[in-house]
């Protein structure tokens, strides 16, 4: 998915960051109510900064799944979609890569 915003970095990169859905179920089959569902600490990266002010290139590209803390990121709202902005240094992990 592409989004036309592209974050600028500041002291550090800036990535946009799509969460993955909350969970509606647990493993047993309960449906978890709204006010009960845990924010999602995964998503998918959509738009990455080029630099950093010292020069740095984000690690991180567009298309990585990540983990991420669970306050990181501030939420915005683009064409009826949530997405976060974040450091890159928010980010613990990329998912399924070596």
């Amino acid at each position: 998915m592409s989004i036309n915003f592209k974050p600028i970095a500041g002291s550090q990169n800036r990535v946009v960051v799509e969460s993955a859905p909350a969970e509606e179920k647990t493993a047993s089959g309960i449906y978890i109510p709204d006010t009960a569902k845990e924010k999602p600490l995964q998503g998918t990266v959509i738009s990455v900064s080029d630099e950093d002010e010292k020069g740095k290139k984000p690690k991180i590209q567009a298309g990585d799944n990540v983990f991420y803390g669970q306050y990181a990121g501030t939420e915005i709202k683009l064409d009826g979609k949530k997405f976060l902005i974040m450091r890159e240094a928010d980010i613990f992990g990329i998912v399924g890569k070596n």
